[in-house]
């Protein structure tokens, strides 16, 4: 399988503290990578490095075989990366269409073309978001807002998209509307990077598992579903009761 994303002998800290500690991994081309693991466990610090967000670490992170410290933003780089945070914020009233439009103004500088206008209405039509796209962002629901951050992204056409916790603060009709989208475009042949809290619905829609443990990130492929039950209690300090959703591993909390 070929890799888009390789990982080798990656640590980082934060003065003493140490985060990441040789981390080695491959992310797979036109797959659906998740990265499980606890709240401060080093997660979203290994998604700023890959992101470029971050600089200040030792080993290699190659991103189709350029090292992260070489790429500059604003030059050509071998592979479009697009990244969607955890937490977005915005007190303007911007029309969803304009949000979404704002996405593309990372190809120049931005006086839109009709071009930019046609991206952004086909991906809200593809998405089944056309009847919001006149409201204000301000007055959707987190889940319509999360939808229509994705769009935005989106629209820039990336070849991996990177998620920061897409499904956070979401019901669970959102949840799975934002990972039906995710699923649904890498379907379609892009590469997703998924940091996720929860491991059932990660293992319902991924393809490829990582669990961030003691520092390090363990690929779950291969292994049994006892010893994933195991890595996944150790993880998450909770002990589990493991069941079958057809055919899909899922684990639920067993209490005392």
């Amino acid at each position: 399988m070929n890799s888009v994303i390789s990982i080798e002998q990656l640590s980082f800290e934060y003065g003493k503290d140490q985060v990441l500690k040789n981390v080695q991994a491959k992310f797979s081309k036109g797959k659906l990578s998740v990265i499980l693991g606890r709240n401060g466990s080093g997660k979203s610090t290994l998604f700023k490095i890959i992101a470029g967000l971050e600089k200040n670490y030792k080993g290699n992170v190659w991103i189709a075989d350029k090292e992260r410290r070489k790429i500059k933003i604003g030059t050509s780089s071998p592979v479009r990366l697009g990244f969607l945070t955890q937490f977005h914020q915005t007190t303007f009233p911007f029309k969803v269409f304009d949000v979404v439009l704002t996405g593309r103004a990372s190809f120049s500088r931005f006086s839109p073309k009709q071009s930019d206008y046609q991206e952004v209405e086909s991906i809200l039509k593809k998405f089944n978001l056309t009847h919001l796209k006149d409201k204000p962002y301000t007055s959707l629901s987190g889940g319509e807002r999360q939808l229509v951050l994705l769009c935005r992204v989106l629209v820039q056409k990336p070849d991996i998209l990177m998620l920061d916790e897409p499904t956070n603060h979401l019901d669970l009709h959102y949840q799975v509307a934002v990972l039906e989208v995710i699923r649904q475009l890498v379907n379609e042949g892009t590469t997703v990077l998924c940091v996720m809290h929860d491991p059932n619905l990660a293992f319902l829609f991924g393809d490829e598992f990582f669990v961030m443990h003691h520092h390090e990130l363990v690929a779950v492929q291969s292994l049994e579903k006892d010893e994933l039950k195991q890595l996944l209690e150790e993880t998450y300090e909770i002990p589990l009761l493991a069941l079958d959703n057809q055919g899909t591993p899922m684990f639920a909390p067993q209490l005392k």
